[in-house]
């Protein structure tokens, strides 16, 4: 299966979308005030140490104090020595973290002290000394012989750990001794820097996001990649030619008339991917909803009755909406707990082809996910691994009017909002006069539907309520104003 690289660039931000046979797949935003922070190394400070949590909080110089687990506390992970993290951490301690998950909504971001260095093949562990392969590469024998192979590859006295990365089986001797060399001067560097640094700072900055997907994502499907700024195409050939020599041939700078992402259509699919609704092409639609602690999906078969019976009809919807749930993951970068409201099937033959074909195409997404059978509700859950934030965090804020609801408050529940604060206010102060400020929408509702309750009401405390209309207010917004 084909895939292209597109990267939009601009002095604001920088965009990557990965397409597969022409249909958007991922798509990566960094933008220049906010740029990503994992695999960014900090000489930190311990601020706290929770011995119940067995965690503690590092200042690294954000807003928030970063998260430290103590099973990301290299001291405490030999297994023939445990210890506690109140053993090895205290308060005020000076320490090098590196961040392994960004900070996400109210959390701040997630630490390590077991420092790895991500290279184009290999993932070099300067503290450790083991050689370990990625799990996507599941043949025993082929695992043994890669990890043999980087074996001879290294010179002797070699101090630190790898972990062997899935592009490791197509690369050449010379690729992976320049990968090791590569390694072995980012940590030379980051030692160096780090002696030096003060308290809470940054020691080594990631690459950033072109070069990583230059690093990380090309593999041998990759045809394109397409650039449309001058100046990091000319960055990205330099890289390729140190570090990713096979990447450089495909490296295109695109120089048309209209924009990039307008060209391939990727703007569509970035606004249909911040939609709350998802049309299927058999007609059936996808919700998506997005909480706190999980993400929602319900499958709908809407207008799409072409099967040969109801229960047919079901099974294709689910089928397709199977397909598109996989994309629209990857596309929005939903992460942590996902449940899934399939429609309701009653074979069992059915329910485990449409749960396999969800796994079948969650076979190609980057991130690590794990899927459970139906439930007895009917219902999927599922996890997909979450590092950085949704596209929909990045992109949005909640809604000032219904402050993130969905729904907003009718004009009728703000008239009798209005008339009980009214009775309140009366008992509690003695004005001459009552005016309400409020939406026109709702002033309009007074005079005309309440214009009746309203006149109850004035009769009832005996003092006058006028009204005015405010268009700056928003429809729950109003004040009473005494006089």
């Amino acid at each position: 299966m084909s895939e292209e690289i597109l990267i939009n660039v601009t002095p604001q931000e920088t965009r990557v979308a990965i397409a597969e046979e022409g249909v958007v797949q991922e798509l990566h935003i960094e933008r220049s005030t906010s740029l990503g922070l994992v695999g960014n190394i900090y000489r930190g400070t311990v601020c706290r140490v929770l011995p119940g949590m067995q965690s503690a909080f590092v200042e690294i110089g954000l807003q928030r104090a970063a998260f430290l687990h103590v099973a990301d506390v290299l001291e405490c992970t030999n297994p023939n020595q445990e210890k506690t993290i109140q053993e090895v951490l205290h308060e005020g301690q000076p320490l090098m973290v590196q961040v392994v998950k960004e900070p996400i909504g109210t959390k701040g971001a997630r630490l390590t002290t077991q420092i790895s260095i991500a290279g184009r093949f290999l993932v070099y562990l300067p503290q450790q000394d083991h050689i370990g392969v990625s799990q996507r590469i599941e043949d025993e024998a082929e695992r043994e012989i890669l990890r043999d192979r980087l074996i001879g590859l290294l010179p002797e006295n070699h101090q630190g750990g790898y972990i062997i990365r899935t592009m490791s089986e197509t690369a050449t001797d010379d690729e992976l001794r320049a990968d090791i060399a590569y390694l072995d001067k980012v940590w030379a560097n980051i030692q160096a820097a780090s002696h030096g640094a003060m308290d809470r700072t940054l020691v080594f900055q990631d690459l950033s996001l072109p070069m990583r997907i230059l690093r990380d994502v090309v593999n041998e499907k990759t045809e394109r990649i397409v650039v449309d700024s001058r100046e990091t195409f000319q960055k990205l050939s330099e890289f390729s030619e140190l570090y990713a020599a096979r990447a450089l041939s495909r490296l295109e700078h695109y120089q048309g008339e209209r924009p990039l992402f307008d060209m391939y259509n990727v703007e569509v699919e970035i606004e249909k991917a911040m939609s709350r609704k998802v049309e299927l092409k058999s007609g059936g639609y996808l919700i998506f909803d997005q909480t706190e602690a999980l993400t929602t999906v319900d499958v709908n078969t809407g207008g799409f009755v072409s099967g040969k019976s109801l229960s047919d009809t079901i099974f294709k919807t689910n089928l397709e909406a199977s397909q598109c749930i996989a994309r629209q993951l990857r596309l929005r970068n939903l992460g942590g707990i996902i449940i899934i409201d399939f429609i309701d099937m009653i074979s069992k033959d059915h329910q485990e082809a449409v749960l396999n074909e969800l796994k079948r195409n969650l076979e190609r997404d980057h991130a690590r996910t794990s899927v459970s059978d139906f439930s007895a509700l009917g219902l999927v859950e599922m996890t997909r691994k979450r590092t950085r934030e949704s596209l929909a965090h990045i992109t949005c804020e909640p809604c000032p009017t219904c402050t993130g609801k969905g729904e907003i408050k009718t004009a009728q529940t703000i008239c009798y909002e209005i008339l009980r604060e009214i009775v309140r206010e009366h008992r509690q102060f003695n004005p001459r006069e009552f005016r309400i400020v409020a939406a026109p929408d709702v002033i309009d509702l007074f005079l005309e539907e309440e214009n009746q309750f309203l006149a109850q009401l004035g009769d009832f405390i005996g003092k006058p309520i006028t009204l005015q209309a405010e268009g700056s207010f928003r429809q729950e917004q109003y004040d009473i104003v005494l006089s």
